[in-house]
């Protein structure tokens, strides 16, 4: 196909690896998230203390529910796609070496690090120099591209 020639695939593989903590995140939450979502079905409201309901919309509660049921069906959706870029994702994340995942972790999938304070974690554990870690993340990237995209 032509246009898979024209796919920067180096960046789409950096994207796909900043999905990874979110994509997890999914996965391990999911049940707890639809059963909130479905007790939240159920639940009754309480009534002012005068006994009117708060609003006089008397299908409100059909429409609650009626959202809660679209919530759940979003949820699973976002499960169903986080589980297809687990398949897809985890066997080349797999193949890498562990100084490959350890490097290409620290550049992406912390979130809360400077791209200096990720060079800094990276040339004090493996003691190399600076450029030497620019170099471990290319080498690590390039291979992880190649394992999810191929040549």
């Amino acid at each position: 196909m032509i246009a898979w020639a024209y796919l920067d695939k180096k960046a789409a593989a950096v994207d796909a690896l900043k999905d990874y903590v979110a994509m997890e995140f999914i996965i391990i939450n999911h049940e707890d998230v639809e059963k909130e979502l479905r007790e939240s079905m159920t639940s009754v409201r309480s009534s002012s203390p005068a006994g009117m309901p708060y609003n006089p919309d008397l299908k409100r509660g059909e429409a609650r529910i009626a959202a809660r049921i679209d919530e759940i069906d979003i949820l699973k959706e976002r499960y169903r796609s986080a589980v297809e870029y687990m398949a897809w994702f985890k066997p080349a994340w797999d193949e890498l070496k562990e100084e490959e995942q350890i490097v290409l972790s620290e550049f992406y999938l912390h979130n809360d690090n400077s791209q200096e304070d990720s060079v800094g974690r990276i040339c004090n554990r493996f003691r190399i120099e600076r450029s030497s870690a620019y170099n471990k993340k290319n080498r690590a990237l390039a291979r992880l591209t190649i394992l999810l995209y191929g040549r």
